[in-house]
């Protein structure tokens, strides 16, 4: 979900313009994932380094997701949308985390797709995290698996890790469950996504040839 900023830059718009589109390329992205049956899908909202960004900015981010998160609850709950949180909770306003907790709740029993938001998120932070549950949980090493101990284990690793706006790296995203994750890098700013890009992004993926370390 990169280029919010860059959208809003390049039409004399406020960034918060930006993060407002991009927000309802969120709810076109879903609406896709949903018609074309994909089961999971995670979206990098907002990582521990953002908050590095002025608080005004961080500010109105976490308005908002707390103000979009409650107003789909319905909406998720009618089309059998699961919704997790990914990421440190430690950080995050009480309004933020009352919505992620009450999405949750209300979500649980959704079956058609498992929505992980990676809020206040690193993959350096959820392995230390993972390798300290690990460690607390007595089991012996040799037995153990960090996937166990993730934020949230029963969600399977990525098949494609997709990023808008042509930067070419992972930041950080779910670093220990993409070993063998395919890549995809898109020129398009995120406000600029919709359902034609992930019938891009599906015959990309479907073109791949994956061998998961075999020939």
């Amino acid at each position: 979900m990169d280029g919010n900023g860059r959208w809003a830059e390049k039409r004399n718009l406020p960034r918060s313009a930006g993060h407002l589109e991009g927000g309802k390329a969120v709810v076109k992205i879903i609406r896709a994932c949903l018609s074309r049956g994909i089961r999971n899908l995670t979206l990098y909202c907002f990582s521990i380094e953002n908050w590095k960004r002025p608080k005004e900015e961080t500010n109105y981010l976490m308005g908002l997701f707390s103000s979009r998160m409650k107003a789909e609850i319905p909406t998720a709950i009618k089309e059998g949308i699961k919704i997790l949180h990914l990421g440190k909770r430690e950080g995050l306003p009480d309004d933020v985390l009352s919505a992620i907790d009450e999405a949750k709740e209300k979500t649980k029993d959704g079956k058609r797709l498992t929505l992980q938001l990676a809020i206040n998120y690193s993959g350096i932070d959820e392995i230390e995290r993972a390798t300290e549950k690990a460690l607390r949980s007595g089991m012996p090493f040799s037995s153990l698996s960090l996937l166990d101990f993730v934020d949230n284990p029963e969600v399977p690793s990525p098949d494609f890790i997709v990023r808008s706006s042509g930067e070419k790296r992972l930041s950080g995203f779910l670093l220990l469950q993409s070993s063998y994750a395919e890549l995809g890098f898109y020129d398009n700013l995120w406000p600029d996504w919709d359902e034609l890009m992930i019938d891009i992004i599906i015959n990309d993926f479907a073109s791949r040839k994956r061998r998961f370390g075999g020939i």
